[in-house]
């Protein structure tokens, strides 16, 4: 095998990651990996909220197109940053070992946490799944919309005044800036998004250098990935739509998948959870997104679609 060439997002976050991976790919495969940047349109598109302007895939459509031409053999993407359909010709090859799931809130002051947030704080966040379950949790908030890479949005609570913002843990550690986290909350007040906290390397189908590569695996976090993205491809779901899904091992060789879709406002919040096997565990993902829907699911979706209208 000659040197891999290796496609990622330039952003630090993204840049971090993939250096990593690419040490990890070097040490246990033993193949020269090399660093590709490719700027994508979602990273030069600042100033637009991603649900306006395309969504995810905005994050990938450039670096799947440097794989589908050629000129990069596999790519590294956050997980949760990926549309629920892979372009025909590519695979998903591996889920490494995942890292913590939670939401972090970073607050003006040291060690804030979301209770001692002040009735009317102004909270950043990018995310209409973190939108919905903090008016859920906490209607008082002022919301305010946020982009940009994970520096640029800790700049913000100077910038735009801000009393706080909420990350993905994952990010701020591998940053090194997991001294910043004043809160990581809980997963029973903010489910996480899909496969948050798990990178994804994607490859071209039956290419002989993903088949070495899917060896990086972690088969937990395969499972997790699978029940989850399961979940969102059966809501058909998309920057527009506040759903939240994870799927962790229950220290008894099987796990327990719990998933949400909430309406904007977070007045509505339907729940479901599951123990489930690794093996069943994208049919169990299936079986969740059909109990949601059953459960008034359809309803919060037709009025998302419909506000989402031009």
């Amino acid at each position: 095998m000659s040197t891999i060439r290796l496609a990622t997002r330039g952003s630090d976050l993204a840049i971090t990651q993939s250096r990593a991976m690419a040490a990890r790919i070097e040490s246990e495969l033993g193949v020269e990996v090399e660093v590709v940047r490719v700027e994508t349109t979602g990273d030069r598109i600042q100033d637009v909220s991603l649900a306006k302007i395309g969504g995810k895939g905005l994050f990938v459509k450039e670096i799947e197109e440097a794989l589908l031409a050629g000129r990069a053999d596999i790519a590294v993407h956050s997980a949760k940053d990926l549309p629920a359909a892979v372009p025909e010709g590519l695979s998903l090859i591996a889920f490494p070992e995942r890292a913590d799931p939670r939401d972090a809130l970073v607050g003006r002051e040291p060690r804030m946490t979301l209770a001692d947030l002040p009735v009317g704080a102004r909270v950043g966040t990018g995310s209409v799944r973190r939108v919905a379950l903090l008016r859920a949790k906490r209607p008082d908030l002022e919301i305010v919309p946020l982009r940009g890479n994970v520096p640029t949005r800790l700049r913000r609570i100077e910038d735009q005044a801000l009393d706080a913002v909420v990350l993905a843990s994952a990010g701020l550690d591998r940053l090194g800036l997991s001294d910043r986290i004043g809160e990581r909350i809980s997963t029973d007040v903010m489910l996480p998004a899909v496969a948050q906290g798990i990178l994804a390397i994607e490859g071209r189908s039956g290419d002989s250098i993903s088949a070495d590569v899917a060896a990086l695996a972690c088969p937990n976090a395969e499972a997790s990935a699978a029940a989850e993205r399961a979940f969102l491809i059966g809501l058909a779901g998309d920057c527009n739509v506040p759903l939240a899904a994870l799927a962790e091992p229950d220290g008894r060789g099987g796990m327990r998948l719990r998933a949400l879709l909430a309406s904007l406002d977070g007045g509505r919040v339907l729940t479901h959870a599951a123990n489930i096997s690794v093996e069943d565990a994208a049919t169990a993902g299936s079986a969740a997104a059909e109990a949601i829907l059953a459960a008034g699911g359809d309803a919060i979706l037709a009025e998302l679609h419909a506000g989402a209208r031009p």
